[in-house]
């Protein structure tokens, strides 16, 4: 019997690349849903290649475009996420992928988990904001929660067989962005452009400027501490500029292990899709060169300002981390449509999320997906008196 697999945000780059894996394996997977905002060409090449019956357009507009333009096809189109419950009403999936980007991702990743075997989740919000919420599901329904992002992906492969109390310090790599060896006073003249291009990575915009911020490998630390239920004290973050490593272990018997491969997201993707029984993929050659010199560098938190923010989180789960999604999201889309420079953008993000109405939210835990809509609706409401 075929494996039933589900693909939120199928058209970005982490749900072509899982198809891509699904393709030479179509003989064990039944894709049953797919997922766009927008692009309907692509979402409609692939349901047609895939045999897929129901996809769900989120775009208001371009849903009905797409119901019009191909009403004499055999597909079920749909116009929200919130639908879920409906189409797979009593179907068990083998596999779902949520790589929705932001916060619009929590609520289906809730939905799916009842309905998944397996889950994999590359929305950094949901992880950030909802990891409680999460969690219950995932124990009330006896789901498999699986990282994909290459860092946790990575760390969770350090980690089998391993007893928690063994671990002495997790750390995470970061390439350090396209910005790692500029000087300080460049940052304010940097173009959209110039941020965007990742020296490895091939991602979409509001990543790759996350990346360049270093305000990804924040968010990814609070993903580690959530998913690997570990104390802040024990992660920390690594500059390697070839991102080959992904992720380090130091146990307290001596042993430091570490996990490479290279620069493609195929890998955990398809690790994460065969997690129940190792299977053979195509990569390149054992790159020695690196290897040989790996160059792992301790952050500087003087250049990257953004890692001191780390030093300030709380200990537990709170509507603090929704406040700091939510402050880095406002400030990233007013650097992209050239309303702040780049300094301006890093300097935003520091001291917005420093600012006591903000910061009186690390006492208040995440109980409901209501208390991250309405902690969102504040700080946006907040922001938005700025003016900028």
């Amino acid at each position: 019997m075929k494996k039933k697999i589900v693909i939120l945000g199928s058209t970005g780059s982490i749900g072509q690349n899982t198809l891509s894996i699904i393709r030479k394996d179509k003989i064990n997977f039944e894709i049953k849903l797919l997922s766009t905002n927008k692009n309907i060409n692509k979402i409609i090449s692939q349901a047609k290649e895939f045999k897929v019956k129901n996809i769900i357009i989120s775009d208001q507009k371009k849903f009905l475009i797409a119901k019009k333009k191909y009403k004499k096809l055999k597909i079920k189109f749909h116009n929200s996420l919130l639908t879920l419950d409906k189409i797979l009403y009593k179907q068990k999936i083998f596999y779902s992928m949520i790589s929705i980007v932001g916060l619009d991702g929590l609520s289906p990743t809730l939905k799916l988990i009842k309905f998944s075997k397996n889950i994999g989740v590359v929305n950094k919000e949901s992880l950030i904001c909802g990891w409680n919420l999460i969690k219950k599901e995932l124990k009330k329904h006896k789901s498999n929660f699986i990282p994909v992002d290459s860092e946790h992906f990575s760390i969770s492969e350090l980690l089998k067989n391993s007893n928690p109390l063994t671990v002495e310090k997790i750390f995470i790599t970061a390439s350090g962005g396209p910005f790692l060896n500029s000087s300080k006073t460049k940052l304010s003249k940097v173009s959209v452009k110039e941020a965007l291009n990742h020296p490895n990575w091939k991602m979409g915009k509001k990543i790759s400027i996350d990346s360049a911020t270093m305000m990804n490998k924040v968010f990814e630390v609070i993903e580690a501490r959530n998913i690997f239920d570990m104390n802040y004290k024990k992660l920390s973050i690594l500059i390697h500029p070839k991102s080959y490593v992904h992720a380090l272990v130091r146990f307290n018997n001596g042993q430091i292990k570490f996990l490479a491969h290279e620069a493609d997201m195929k890998i955990p993707i398809h690790n994460s899709l065969y997690s129940e029984k190792m299977k053979k993929i195509n990569t390149k050659e054992l790159n020695l060169k690196i290897l040989n010199d790996l160059d792992l560098q301790n952050v500087d938190d003087k250049m990257f300002p953004t890692i001191k923010i780390l030093n300030k989180l709380p200990k537990i789960n709170s509507l603090y981390e929704t406040a700091l999604v939510t402050i880095n999201d406002y400030f990233v889309s007013k650097f992209l449509e050239n309303k702040i420079n780049f300094k301006q953008l890093i300097n935003f993000i520091c001291k917005y999320s420093n600012k006591g109405y903000f910061t009186k939210l690390k006492k208040k835990t995440v109980n409901n997906l209501d208390d991250i809509h309405k902690t969102r609706k504040y700080v946006s409401l907040k922001l938005n008196t700025l003016g900028i």
